[in-house]
């Protein structure tokens, strides 16, 4: 597997984090969270890889992870995946959040819903779809057992977790997703977050050790 982490500008300040996984021997190809740069990422795409654009994968339905979907499509196809509790967000400004900032209203469909413990596959590669409600309530994570790492959009940053004062999240729900979904899973595994810095879930297990106390 190669992985490039592109960190792209969007409305909040701080950059989205937009992944691209390429898979050497099928020549496929996933992109997490195309949040712009749309040039960017087709050059990735068709110049340097030299693949096929397989999956457009969106942790969850936020207007700074999703700017760049469509014209990513149109320019590169791929099927759109989202958990089916964020699909609808997609077309609605309140809940995507597209309302508070000076763009276009974005209208987006989904190719396929997805669902907890759904598997998706880049050739020989197995991505496991994790359930992480909280920061919305279709936020996933996304697991490589065999790479040793999980993507984990705006539910875990490194020494902190996603905003639950937006539409749909909430505080108990992604203290539960962080602590009984990714922190089980093996130490060394490293998170790609949404925004900020890789981590691994031992370097992050303390700090929800210690906040379980309270919950």
């Amino acid at each position: 597997m190669i992985l490039k982490r592109l960190q792209i500008r969007t409305w909040i300040g701080e950059p989205t984090n937009c992944y691209i996984i390429y898979e050497e021997k099928s020549k496929e190809i996933m992109c997490i969270d195309p949040a712009g740069d749309v040039a960017e990422i087709k050059n990735l795409i068709n110049n340097i890889f030299k693949g096929k654009l397989k999956y457009i994968y969106l942790t969850h339905c936020h207007s700074d992870h999703i700017e760049g979907v469509m014209p990513l499509k149109e320019m590169c196809g791929g099927k759109i995946l989202i958990h089916r509790f964020d699909s609808e967000g997609l077309n609605d400004k309140y809940i995507n959040l597209s309302e508070l900032i000076d763009i276009p209203e974005i209208e987006l469909e989904a190719d396929s819903r997805i669902d907890d413990n759904d598997l998706l596959h880049l050739g020989n590669l197995e991505f496991k779809v994790i359930h992480t409600p909280g920061h919305t309530k279709g936020s996933t994570s996304l697991y490589c057992k065999e790479e040793g790492c999980v993507f984990t959009g705006d539910t875990l940053f490194s020494g902190t977790w996603g905003r639950t004062d937006l539409p749909t999240s909430s505080r108990e729900e992604i203290m539960d997703s962080i602590i009984n979904k990714l922190l089980v899973l093996p130490d060394e595994t490293i998170c790609y977050p949404g925004h900020g810095k890789p981590t691994i879930i031992k370097k992050e297990k303390p700090l929800y050790l210690e906040l379980r106390r309270e919950i």
